[in-house]
């Protein structure tokens, strides 16, 4: 079970989120590049230094609401089920995250979801910061798949990333296009299903093995 965190861990925490939520909303309201980190420091109550402490950089602020979720497809592998496959255990944890509308599948409506959606697609620094993130994941899962610098570990692990990125990314881009999730949960299921299959018949073997 796992412990409560404390109060010095709460109130970390509790300024984390309110420095990005106060950033959030002037993003909103005003754009990503009229906004500076003097003006989200002000409306967070908050020192520059206290905020770059929580976040390295501006883009950060609004990532950081889908990064934190990027080594997930290392932590799935790592906690699948004995004798189920990598590729068995992603597609299962894929297919469930479309199910509960998570963000990091990009099916989730949620109003303060689909604005950071929103806000990273119109942004290009946003977009750039995202792709590191995710380069960092993929880094993860490949340790996981393989020893370290396996090319056959590296090349799965790259295949891997780019098909759930480009599933989200299909879905954020229906969903900020009008579209709800649940109009678009049936298209993107099939999605999945389609590009995990490409992926079974690609490195699926290789699967099998290790």
């Amino acid at each position: 079970m796992t412990p409560e965190p404390g109060l010095r861990e709460r109130k970390k925490q509790h300024t984390r989120a309110a420095i990005s939520d106060a950033a959030l909303r002037l993003f909103l309201a005003d754009g990503f590049d009229a906004v500076s980190v003097v003006d989200i420091a002000t409306a967070a109550e908050v020192s520059k230094r206290t905020l770059f402490k929580y976040f390295p950089s501006k883009e950060d602020l609004v990532v950081h609401r889908f990064a934190d979720h990027v080594d997930e497809a290392a932590r799935v592998v790592r906690s699948r089920a004995p004798g189920q496959v990598p590729l068995a255990a992603l597609r299962a944890a894929f297919r469930a995250g479309l199910d509960h509308h998570e963000p990091s599948t990009g099916l989730c409506d949620a109003p303060e979801v689909l604005a950071c959606y929103r806000l990273v697609l119109n942004t290009p620094a946003l977009t750039a910061r995202l792709a590191q993130f995710l380069t960092s994941g993929e880094d993860a899962l490949a340790r996981t798949l393989g020893p370290p610098g396996e090319l056959d570990a590296r090349l799965a692990a790259s295949a891997i990333i780019a098909v759930q990125r480009n599933l989200s990314e299909a879905n954020w881009h229906a969903l900020a296009n009008g579209q709800t999730a649940a109009q678009r949960h049936p298209v993107a299921v099939g999605e999945a299903e389609r590009a995990f299959e490409l992926l079974d018949r690609g490195i699926g073997d290789w699967f099998q093995v290790a």
